[in-house]
């Protein structure tokens, strides 16, 4: 790919990579691909025939000879006393078949009636056929050895009587082994010879042993001449054809796609033009006569409707974006008096010295469904509400003002917690069409003594730092969430603070912020970062947690809104644990 776009390209650079270019090249490619896989099938096919047929004419030759020799000599005696000398050898002088004292064992053989017939036969099988040897052998399996008994060649590589060559055991046991079935051939590599194929024709004694074979060897060269012969002639030609093939289909592709193509692109780069001069015209598609018949066609005709349809969407525009620009200030309004709902002023309670209390909220959107409060009851009770409303969002926002506003007006009736959720829920659910539902956890703190009567909605578990300084999850009993059921019951429980205790109260959204690997925050590390802000304020501690949650997150987007509220219990002031003044 080249690195400069087309609008930097020189004129001969264009051209290189135009796509007449890339469809010549494309069909010089396939071409080759093809013909390459055509010369492979045929060179395949070519190679298979002409073994297949080297294979069969020696072994039909093989054939033919045994029966010959079968007819013309009892070839028996021959072959027992070869191997009888073979096997009555020493290892030491077996070792070397050309050696004087190895060759003067079986030098007489040659002397013998029976063994001039059988090279007579073999000769004339020799002289009258295209094979390079023809020659009675027996098979060694223990030496997987060859032992010649006779052979009729008369040049250098004769091999004289009992002289041996080592084959591979393969072989060795495919031609002993062979049950008459197919035909008996084997393909091997020799250093001498080269690749040979070797076939054979057993001679049988009268218990249906195998005593000797006929065998031939056919050289291989001719067949990889023939190989390359038919390589060089095929890619000769396919060469030809690619330039041919190349040259019409690309001389058809400029007419039938790079032209229109190219008259596409002028429309477009005039349309471009005017548009930048402000010049408003809706029919520089629709003057193309382009008539392919084919996807380009189709083309210009929906460039030509889009291009009066974005006239059309140039005058409706500036509506949306007028009416964009409303809704966003609208939105910026709803967050503004969302964060004026909750308390927002610190110190909270700067008259009152036996607690501190901070808390926040930073929604996933403009405005959001969590919602923290807290308010002073009486001189002796402090209110607390934590409470995560379902769903984002606009209608979230509007859900958690009207439960915010229930729950708050219910606690200044002096009711405890579990009255004041169920009396929200039995509201809600009354006229609750869409179906929502808020988690709540509402919690009153009588100052005096330090005891919490806390009530649980379906909300996340509270964490306290006790009596040892160490964060620690409350596992409360959760009543089912408000405005899902509305016969639903809930439960007050107390928790006992001491001073110096804090409490951490926050939403789903902490717990379950994910990371760009997918991971979340979990409890495991809020508790972590908890214990080590053990000693800092309420503010310090949240600003902890927000900004471990951050670094957690990293370039991941907010799915959730995060909201979080810490209480530090400081204790009674003194000559008023009893709530009667401070």
């Amino acid at each position: 790919m080249p690195e400069k776009s087309i609008r930097e390209m020189s004129e001969w650079e264009r051209r290189h990579y135009s796509l007449a270019a890339h469809i010549f090249h494309s069909t010089v490619r396939c071409c080759i691909i093809l013909g390459l896989i055509a010369t492979i099938i045929g060179l395949g096919l070519y190679t298979y025939a002409l073994s297949s047929r080297y294979v069969s004419d020696s072994y039909n030759l093989s054939r033919n000879a045994q029966a010959i020799l079968d007819k013309t000599v009892d070839v028996g005696p021959l072959v027992d006393e070869v191997m009888d000398r073979y096997h009555g050898l020493s290892d030491e002088i077996k070792a070397d078949p050309y050696s004087e004292e190895y060759q003067a064992v079986f030098a007489d053989i040659t002397e013998r009636e029976d063994y001039q017939t059988v090279i007579s036969v073999l000769r004339d099988f020799l002289d009258s056929s295209d094979v390079e040897y023809i020659y009675l052998g027996m098979y060694d399996l223990e030496d997987e050895v060859l032992i010649y008994i006779a052979d009729p060649d008369d040049t250098d590589t004769a091999c004289p009587p009992g002289t041996w060559e080592s084959t591979k055991r393969k072989g060795v046991k495919k031609f002993l082994n062979w049950d008459g079935s197919g035909t008996l051939y084997d393909i091997a590599h020799t250093k001498t010879y080269g690749w040979l194929c070797t076939s054979g024709y057993p001679f049988l004694d009268d218990d249906g042993n195998k005593k000797a074979f006929v065998l031939t060897d056919v050289s291989l060269a001719n067949v990889r001449h023939g190989m390359k012969e038919f390589v060089i002639q095929y890619s000769l030609m396919i060469v030809v054809l690619t330039v041919v093939v190349a040259v019409l289909q690309t001389r058809h592709m400029k007419k039938a796609l790079v032209k229109p193509i190219n008259e596409v692109a002028g429309a477009a780069e005039s349309y471009l033009d005017d548009r930048q001069h402000g010049v408003i015209k809706t029919d520089h598609f629709s003057n193309l006569n382009i008539k392919t018949g084919d996807e380009i066609e189709n083309l210009s005709l929906l460039l030509a409707d889009m291009e009066k349809s974005l006239g059309l969407y140039s005058e409706q525009l500036k509506t949306v974006t007028a009416e964009k620009e409303r809704i966003a200030t609208e939105l910026s309004l709803a967050t503004r008096i969302q964060a004026d709902m909750l308390p927002n002023i610190y110190p909270a309670f700067p008259d009152r010295s036996e607690f501190d209390i901070y808390a926040s909220m930073k929604p996933a959107r403009e405005v959001g469904g969590d919602f923290y409060d807290y308010f002073l009851i009486d001189d002796d009770h402090l209110g607390m509400v934590m409470a995560d409303v379902s769903g984002k969002g606009i209608p979230a926002a509007l859900f958690m003002m009207a439960s915010k506003i229930i729950i708050g007006n219910n606690a200044m009736l002096g009711k405890s917690p579990a009255e004041i959720l169920e009396y929200t829920n039995s509201l809600i659910c009354a006229n609750n069409r869409e179906e929502m539902f808020v988690t709540v956890w509402i919690g009153i703190l009588t100052i005096s003594s330090g005891k919490i009567i806390a009530s649980n909605a379906g909300h996340e578990y509270p964490v306290l730092m006790g009596k040892d300084g160490k964060f620690k999850t409350i596992k409360d009993s959760h009543g089912f969430v408000v405005g899902g059921f509305e016969e639903s019951t809930y439960q007050n429980y107390s928790m006992q603070l001491e001073p110096g205790s804090k409490l951490f109260l926050y939403t789903d959204g902490v717990p379950e912020a994910t990371n760009e690997a997918d991971e979340m925050f979990g409890m495991d590390r809020l508790i972590k970062v908890l214990n080590d802000a053990v000693d800092g304020s309420p503010e310090t501690v949240l600003s902890k947690v927000s900004d471990s949650v951050t670094k957690f997150v990293g370039n991941s987007d907010q799915f959730d809104d995060l909201t979080m509220l810490c209480m530090e219990y400081k204790g009674p002031v003194s000559g008023s644990e009893d709530g009667s003044g401070k």
